[in-house]
């Protein structure tokens, strides 16, 4: 069964419900490139946003953006042995620079005689070409700290995919920083995790776990990886953002040292970092309903949505210009520091039954119906997306009005997804029960469990339930959760809980 917009239920079909919300909404399509997308407007708009916040975050911390090249020569990925072992099957080759003219028949073929004499790969994360690079650049400790992002696609070639949340190319941003010891490296580390907890909730409004990986989870040649979790409605993990601390794995491998205060050459230390559009996915997970996208406003394309109503052309043409002013009103008053995002929705072929259904399924925050009576009383009637709250508010009062409303949308989005969270985050002791807990397709939400710390008995609990560790808590949510224990299959000592659930 599906709504009058034709998405099916959540209930009836989470995967199905995705799949046609983000299409409905004009959030993003299929490519005619196996695994890729094109992100539509409405969808590139939130990604916008979200780059906006970012970006602000990242310059107050000190880091600059900087482009590298999309194409990598293959022995580069051969220094970092951990690294191109955990790249190795997903990398894109570029073979050859030149096509034909098919001598055979019809359009073009690629020419034989224009093989690269070293192939390259379409980037599936940047480390390699920036060490390279940095060997250049870095003699000295007064070089130091590099700190530095970009902006950028990437290509990681995935069989099976799902728009936003895993497609073979992706957008990003992509950290990579050089500094002078292993503690200025974690700092560093700790840094960025932070930020992108801050985005995480205090923009996206979703609520996160954050902590650091596994030995098995930890990202190809790092020392550790550090990593924000989330939570969807169908009780799936999503790993939202990472926080690589990468040693000197890179600066070995590609010989980048400088000099001491005291003239001694040192190895410099790493870190990289990143955060895609898979967040979109994320925000659409945790938020969205059968109405379709629900958006928090620092994020939402649209904040407001005004729809002048009138039967005749008179009456259309004095609601109209009244729309108009509003919006005029709205954007100079601005909230959360910026213009208010407003659409005065004017299609005359479509009706306004079509239109309400239209801006919830779109995401906008809150809108505003204007007819006739309503200029004759000086009022409008606003309606709130996620709670479906209406009100008749005076024309005068509309502008803090709209900006309250906003503010209270971002609080309680966040403070029902966390509610939701926190429902569904539980804590096993018996195998038995962990493994009934699991039983099924469907998510499972978070688990605290015990673990011994070893790769075998991670890998054998992964195996059995499709459960993964997605992370170790840097703070417990709860003080038992620190204290130690046993291992949830083995029954051999483990010194806390560990965060398990099952993920895209």
């Amino acid at each position: 069964m599906s709504t009058n917009l034709g998405i099916p239920k959540r209930s009836e079909g989470f995967s199905d419900w995705y799949n046609e919300l983000v299409q409905k909404a004009d959030l993003a399509d299929y490519s005619p490139v196996r695994g890729c997308m094109v992100i539509k407007p409405n969808g590139y708009r939130i990604w916008e946003l979200m780059q906006g916040a970012l970006d602000g975050m990242f310059k107050d911390t000190g880091h600059e953006n900087a482009y590298f090249p999309l194409l990598i020569p293959k022995s580069f990925l051969s220094k970092e042995a951990e690294h191109v072992e955990g790249f190795a099957k997903e990398c894109a080759v570029v073979t050859h620079h030149r096509l034909m003219a098919n001598p055979d028949g019809p359009g073009v073929v690629v020419d034989p005689d224009a093989k690269l004499e070293e192939e390259l790969v379409i980037r599936p994360t940047s480390e390699t070409i920036i060490w390279n690079m940095y060997k250049k650049w870095i003699q000295s400790y007064r070089d130091l700290p590099v700190l530095l992002n970009q902006w950028c696609n990437v290509m990681r070639w995935e069989l099976r995919t799902r728009l936003f949340l895993r497609t073979a190319e992706f957008l990003w941003q992509e950290g990579h920083t050089a500094h002078a010891t292993f503690e200025d490296a974690e700092r560093e580390a700790l840094t960025i995790l932070e930020i992108y907890r801050r985005f995480a909730e205090e923009w996206m409004a979703v609520p996160v776990l954050s902590g650091v990986k596994s030995n098995t989870e930890k990202f190809a040649g790092a020392h550790h990886t550090y990593c924000i979790e989330a939570l969807s409605q169908e009780g799936k993990c999503i790993q939202a953002g990472t926080s690589h601390h990468l040693g000197d794995n890179f600066a070995r491998a590609f010989d980048v040292t400088y000099q001491s205060p005291e003239g001694k050459l040192e190895y410099v230390h790493a870190t990289s970092w990143g955060l895609s559009t898979r967040m979109v996915g994320t925000l659409i997970m945790v938020h969205s309903d059968d109405k379709g996208l629900v958006a928090p406003p620092r994020l939402a394309p649209v904040q407001v949505a005004i729809v002048p109503l009138g039967k005749d052309e008179a009456a259309r043409e004095a609601t109209y210009s009244a729309a108009d002013r509003l919006a005029e009103d709205l954007k100079k008053s601005g909230w959360d520091g910026l213009a208010v995002r407003v659409k005065v929705d004017k299609r005359e072929r479509e009706s306004p039954g079509f239109k309400f259904n239209d801006w919830e399924l779109k995401g906008a925050c809150l809108r505003i119906e204007l007819g006739p009576r309503d200029l004759e009383g000086g009022t409008v009637v606003l309606a709130r997306r996620d709670t479906g709250e209406k009100a008749t508010v005076p024309l005068d009062e509309v502008v803090s009005a709209v900006g309250e409303r906003l503010a209270d949308m971002q609080r309680a989005l966040f403070e029902n997804a966390k509610r939701f969270r926190d429902e569904n985050t539980f804590r096993i002791d018996t195998w038995e029960d962990f493994e009934k807990h699991f039983e099924g397709e469907g998510g499972a939400g978070f688990v605290l469990a015990h673990w011994d710390g070893t790769d075998e008995t991670e890998l054998a609990i992964s195996e059995r339930t499709k459960a993964t560790i997605r992370c170790i808590l840097r703070e417990p949510l709860h003080p038992d959760d620190a204290k130690p224990g046993k291992c949830v299959l083995t029954g051999r000592p483990s010194p806390q809980r560990v965060v398990f659930a099952k993920a895209y």
